[in-house]
């Protein structure tokens, strides 16, 4: 079985009980998680709970402690072995880290949009001379700028890009290979109020269109409504995991941040105050 025609049964993500140790601390401790194609899921919780560690653990940035269990901590869509390269073309991930890091490497270079984007076929910061961009990837790569109304943005270089502009640029990168997931870490971290309900819009139309979308937030308000399955975590720990009603509930956030919480719903998003 190759990683491109692995069964729908297969989960897309699959974590078991996976121990994360850096700096001498366990960032993330005994975690499990399991997360099944078209299963809109919010991994929720506050500074410090471990959210940045599990996108990490994903990302095959970090590798858990091997505790001799036999089955692999970590399969993604039914594999254990992954090239880092190849994992980031088969799963669209969508971080800040991943922004800086592309800006540290393209930089001297001056790169537009449209080839950052066509840098999502390579996994690569940008273009070389040894990537044969086909005219098929051009045309993907103008579709996936249009699909997140950023067309526009094709001939602009990134450096000179909002926030917001370079957001979108990067969505449309981790589109272009069609991955199967999109998985995002705080993605409007540094986005005003339009600009983030912008985003978050596309974000809706794309788990519509079929994306399975893994959203990585401390901010309740950006769960979506086409997300119905919410994971607390806290401390390295899942604290809860199920429907979003129940996840949301007073009570759940009361014990999540240690302060009692408010909630209100509207239109299938949820706001949280400090009582």
């Amino acid at each position: 079985m190759t990683h491109l025609d692995s069964p729908a049964s297969v989960p897309l993500l699959q974590i078991r009980e996976a121990t994360v140790v850096r700096t001498g601390h366990k960032v993330l401790e005994g975690l499990s998680l399991s997360v099944g194609t078209g299963q809109h899921s919010a991994i929720l919780g506050p500074n410090g709970a471990g959210k940045s560690s599990l996108i990490r653990l994903i990302a095959h940035l970090d590798y858990p402690l091997d505790e001799g269990r036999g089955e692999p901590p970590v399969s993604i869509m039914g594999e254990e072995l992954w090239n880092v390269f190849e994992l980031r073309s088969r799963l669209g991930i969508v971080s800040g880290e991943l922004e800086n890091e592309i800006l540290d490497g393209t930089l001297n270079r001056r790169t537009r949009g449209v080839d950052a984007v066509l840098s999502g076929f390579f996994a690569s910061f940008g273009i070389f001379r040894h990537h044969a961009v086909t005219p098929e990837m051009q045309k993907r790569a103008g579709r996936a700028l249009e699909r997140l109304e950023a067309g526009h943005l094709a001939e602009r270089f990134i450096e000179t890009m909002s926030l917001g502009e370079l957001r979108r640029v990067m969505i449309a990168r981790a589109l272009v290979p069609d991955p199967p997931a999109l998985l995002l870490d705080e993605p409007t971290t540094g986005l005003d109020l339009a600009a983030r309900h912008r985003f978050l819009d596309t974000l809706r139309a794309l788990a519509r269109d079929g994306k399975t979308i893994i959203l990585v937030t401390h901010h309740i308000e950006e769960i979506f409504p086409e997300i119905d399955r919410v994971v607390l975590l806290s401390r390295g720990r899942v604290a809860f995991d199920g429907d979003k009603r129940e996840a949301l509930s007073p009570g759940r956030l009361s014990a999540l941040y240690g302060l009692p919480v408010t909630v209100q719903e509207r239109k299938g998003y949820y706001r949280a105050a400090i009582d």
